[in-house]
């Protein structure tokens, strides 16, 4: 079950990446504005408004500046709300920042294990991981920058929680792999391995302000997370069927 309210993604990541958002009635306002004097809106509703616009502007600071830099008038004007508000709602801006990490990182595993799921090829699997975690990295760079660069900034618990998520893609690739080829998978460091790797490759590019070619790594980083299970063989099959589908994506999209 997903840890975030199921309008979260329309919420959280266009506000932090498009700066819009819709209101009931299709009354469409400013990100930062809920309607103006009696506008009908649940206390419930209000109040999580104002917890996931706090989340929103948490990524777009981290992602504009860096954690060390962030303050909590920061994350208050960028959010658009009072400062009572915010401490309403988090103790400080290390307590905003680890749920603001908890709700991406929910959302980006729901999305992984859906993709894996609709698929029954093991090694269609672990490309259909691989690309969701590419695509939905690629496509939003304040979370990109908040949950692969800025969290090593962020504290001990903010390392924690960046660790337990690393071992939580381990684990993805290693309950699938032991699904499908049994006694015939190497040992279980090998996901941990493929994971720490593909992580640093992406850690790079963010770094370097490549985050919206992320997707094009696809087909390579799919052919070495392959390699240590299906050989080089089914890896470079499945590199390549993962270059030809890119290939027809941009002819269509010509």
């Amino acid at each position: 079950m997903s840890l975030i309210p199921e309008h979260f993604e329309t919420l959280y990541f266009r506000h932090a990446c498009r700066g819009w958002y819709r209101y009931p009635d299709s009354v469409v306002r400013e990100s930062h504005q809920l309607p103006p004097g009696r506008h009908g809106l649940s206390r419930s509703f209000v109040a999580q408004n104002q917890r996931e616009r706090i989340l929103a502007a948490v990524a777009d600071v981290t992602s504009a500046a860096s954690y060390a830099e962030m303050t909590v008038e920061d994350i208050i004007v960028t959010a658009g709300v009072s400062r009572r508000t915010f401490y309403e709602h988090f103790e400080n801006k290390d307590d905003a920042f680890l749920a603001a990490y908890d709700a991406a990182v929910a959302q980006l595993v729901e999305r992984m294990s859906q993709a894996v799921e609709a698929e029954d090829d093991p090694v269609h699997r672990v490309s259909a991981g691989l690309g969701a975690f590419l695509d939905f990295v690629g496509s939003e760079p304040a979370f990109a920058r908040m949950c692969i660069v800025e969290v090593l900034a962020a504290g001990p618990a903010a390392v924690q929680r960046r660790n337990a998520t690393m071992r939580a893609f381990t684990e993805l690739i290693e309950q699938n792999v032991r699904q499908f080829w049994g006694e015939r998978a190497p040992p279980a460091l090998t996901a941990e391995t493929v994971v720490g790797g593909i992580h640093e490759v992406i850690y790079t590019r963010v770094l370097r302000g490549e985050i919206r070619e992320l997707p094009e790594l696809l087909p390579d980083l799919t052919y070495s997370a392959l390699v240590p299970y299906g050989g080089p063989e089914d890896a470079a099959s499945e590199r390549l069927r993962l270059l030809e589908a890119a290939a027809r994506a941009d002819r269509r999209g010509r």
